[in-house]
């Protein structure tokens, strides 16, 4: 049963006359609600099934009268007579009963009629509880989603033609979506407070020397340390010059010029020979001492508060106020830009790594048998957790919805949706009645004469 439009007027109350006599225009409508096509369409066939219904309750009282006045003269006109009987006997009961559901019968408030429009709260009540048992049920539901493998049709569709374009379109839409929502002010402030609280509050001492003690236990400096000697001997080999003027523009004014020039040479060549013994030998004094210096700096940034009151001034020097506000507002700006980028562009890397993974996941749901079954098992398990929990509340929104419509639409409107296959049990009736007039008359004739 589908209602088109949630009733919210009352009506005034039926008058007595057959709803068949309505007016096609007040049949067209309902409450004052414009009807759709479909329920246009409806309401037109209502329409004809009652005046079909009511013309046979009329043919059967006509067809009375006359065999009635007749069958003293025709004797076996009582037998119609009798079939007339009968069938409008059975046209008014059903035409009472059908009425009694939607409306009181003429107007007159006969017990147990109505009963749509005075009890429609209960049966609101009563549908929502029949659905939530029925339909709402864990098993249920996880029945139906194992019969229907839902991880194999669904990887059927993301690895076809279209399904993993589908969900990027999609994915993108919803990509812009959020960045439209989203204001730039309000996550810029979010990144800033993770970076103060994450980055920012914690001490780095300690963190930065446990990391650097495994870095140089395990040696991994040495690459830096060589790339350091091997520079500073290339450059000692280059700056000759550079050296001897050193050690002539710290000579004492009374030296003469050639002796600094030979200390110079000699200064050059010694400090050349010392750069050269470093870096040819692995395990140089200066190496040992430089790795020595290190485990201990290590050791300082974990241990000693005076190290690591230095190293909480560094990271304030570095990251202050404004550092830290400008990094949240670039790292938001460069990653809602690039995302944007990404998305708007079909051939980018993003949406095309994107694309071939979920072609590749898709496949892997069809032909990967653990992996669907797993899927399922996860889909069901949600689903399960859903109806169990929310079934009430599900349900709920039936009878809520019930009650909260006006009586006399919600009446008229359920009549439109099925009144006409009603109509039928009037149609029944009469032919029923009919015949069933005609049997009782025939056999009381027959046994009483």
């Amino acid at each position: 049963m589908q209602v088109n439009s949630e009733p919210t007027t009352r009506q005034p109350p039926p008058g007595p006359a057959d709803p068949a006599s309505r007016s096609p225009k007040a049949s067209a409508a309902v409450a004052g609600h414009q009807l759709s096509a479909g329920d246009a369409e409806k309401a037109a066939a209502l329409r004809k099934m009652k005046l079909l219904a009511l013309g046979l309750l009329i043919a059967m009282a006509v067809i009375f009268v006359f065999a009635f006045a007749l069958q003293k003269e025709y004797p076996w006109l009582q037998y119609v007579r009798a079939a007339a009987e009968g069938g409008m006997v059975g046209a008014l009961a059903d035409w009472f009963a059908v009425t009694a559901l939607f409306k009181y019968p003429m107007g007159i408030k006969i017990p147990h009629t109505a009963i749509i429009p005075r009890r429609k709260d209960q049966i609101g009540a009563s549908l929502g509880e029949f659905v939530e048992t029925n339909f709402l049920s864990e098993q249920v539901v996880q029945d139906k989603l194992a019969s229907v493998n839902v991880a194999r049709k669904a990887g059927q569709w993301l690895a076809g033609p279209g399904g993993a374009e589908r969900v990027a379109k999609e994915g993108a839409a919803v990509i812009r979506g959020a960045f439209k929502v989203l204001n730039d002010d309000d996550v810029q402030a979010v990144i800033e407070g993770m970076v103060r609280k994450h980055l920012l509050a914690p001490p780095w001492g300690p963190p930065v020397g446990r990391m650097a003690e495994r870095i140089f236990a395990d040696g991994h400096h040495h690459k830096l340390v060589d790339l350091l000697v091997d520079r500073a001997a290339d450059w000692v080999d280059d700056n000759h010059e550079t050296v001897s003027r050193l050690v002539s523009d710290r000579s004492p004014t009374w030296v003469p010029q050639f002796v600094d020039g030979l200390v110079g040479d000699k200064v050059y060549v010694e400090i050349l020979k010392f750069a050269r013994a470093v870096q040819s030998d692995p395990n140089h004094q200066v190496r040992r001492q430089i790795d020595k210096y290190l485990n201990d700096l290590a050791q300082d940034l974990q241990h000693d508060p005076v190290m690591i009151d230095r190293a909480e001034d560094i990271k304030a020097q570095v990251l202050g106020d404004p550092e830290v506000r400008e990094l949240a507002s670039r790292t938001w700006g460069t990653v809602k830009s690039a995302l944007l980028s990404a998305v708007d562009d079909p051939d980018s890397e993003l949406t095309v790594r994107f694309k071939a993974a979920v072609r590749d996941f898709g496949s892997r749901l069809v032909n990967d048998a653990e992996l669907a079954g797993k899927v399922n098992a996860w889909i069901g398990d949600a689903a399960g957790y859903l109806v169990r929990t929310y079934r009430s509340d599900i349900a709920g929104v039936i009878t809520d919805t019930v009650a909260r419509w006006d009586a006399e639409e919600t009446s008229q409107k359920i009549e439109l949706q099925v009144g006409k296959d009603l109509q039928f049990i009037r149609i029944n009736g009469t032919v029923v009645g009919s015949l069933a007039g005609l049997v009782i008359f025939s056999a009381a004739h027959l046994v009483f004469g």
